[in-house]
């Protein structure tokens, strides 16, 4: 039966532990001389632009032996209207999984609902889950552990702060969201992850009080793409919640500090900051690599 990732929840916290464990395993060099998946290919249809999510995934389907396909809308018939339905019943036929960066959550939904081969989110409006899986990854790999830990999360309450909150139900996070009123995270996710009850999850307005002994202090950019037209407004919304040296400091000494990418260096994070001895950005970047391998092998192989 095939297994979709459409968000988090999507795994159990079981499966989140083995995942991560095979993905310390392929960052060590464990096993870089075996092709599991080789043989197949893997589709990337990426509605939005895409540096990680994009070079990530090709680098490990090639890593595995896989061949990586990436499609543009604009250029198959999708992009003139044909529907999702066949084209995901078609694209079924040649591929063994896809992984689909859009806009619109129920474009993902209606995709896997018709597909006969995974669907891996790889990037929605609402959900960024193989970001989490990276972020868990930087985590456990600088902290050591996963329970308990005191996450700060800074800034706009989009698919990153979304897939955070999954993440820090799942595994037991105690997770403090600073906001400002208007922006924060998807009310129904919070719902469902405050009904799990593994972990404390906050939403503040104050950036100091979530960051007060945090272990981690994560912030995003604070216009999406897709909100262009919203970028004056946000930046006066947010001016008081950059992450510098003073917010920094109301954390806990040893604390890191991650950042999703891209950054918009001066705006939601200073340079002193991302370039850092406190900083794990470039880590956490090179680790969506390293899980997105340990999820397709348990997708597909």
């Amino acid at each position: 039966m095939k297994r979709d990732f459409l968000t988090l929840r999507d795994l159990s916290s079981e499966e989140i532990d083995l995942l991560l464990k095979r993905a310390v395993e392929l960052k060590s060099g464990k096993d870089k001389n075996k092709c599991p998946l080789i043989g197949r290919s893997i589709g990337l249809l990426f509605e939005k632009a895409s540096t990680r999510t994009r070079v990530s995934l090709e680098v490990g389907i090639y890593q595995l032996g896989a061949q990586a396909i990436y499609m543009n809308p604009k250029e198959i018939q999708i992009g003139r209207g044909e529907t999702i339905y066949d084209t995901a019943k078609v694209l079924s036929r040649y591929l063994s999984a896809v992984v689909i960066r859009t806009f619109s959550h129920n474009t993902l939904i209606e995709f896997a609902s018709h597909s006969l081969i995974p669907v891996i989110n790889g990037l929605s409006n609402l959900h960024h889950p193989c970001q989490a899986l990276g972020d868990l990854m930087t985590i456990l790999e600088k902290k050591g552990r996963l329970k308990g830990i005191r996450l700060a999360y800074v800034g706009d309450g989009n698919n990153v702060a979304n897939s955070l909150i999954d993440a820090a139900s799942l595994m037991g996070i105690n997770l403090a969201i600073a906001c400002p009123k208007g922006c924060e995270p998807d009310p129904d996710v919070l719902e469902k992850a405050k009904a799990s009850a593994n972990s404390v999850i906050t939403i503040l307005k104050d950036p100091k009080e979530a960051a007060y002994r945090a272990d981690v202090v994560y912030t995003d950019v604070w216009v999406s793409m897709g909100q262009e037209k919203e970028s004056a407004k946000k930046k006066r919304k947010f001016k008081n919640y950059q992450l510098n040296s003073n917010l920094l400091s109301y954390a806990k000494n040893d604390a890191i500090v991650l950042h999703c990418m891209p950054a918009h260096r001066g705006e939601e994070i200073t340079d002193e900051i991302i370039d850092g001895p406190q900083s794990a950005v470039f880590d956490q970047a090179e680790n969506r690599l390293h899980t997105q391998k340990a999820l397709l092998e348990f997708l597909l192989a």
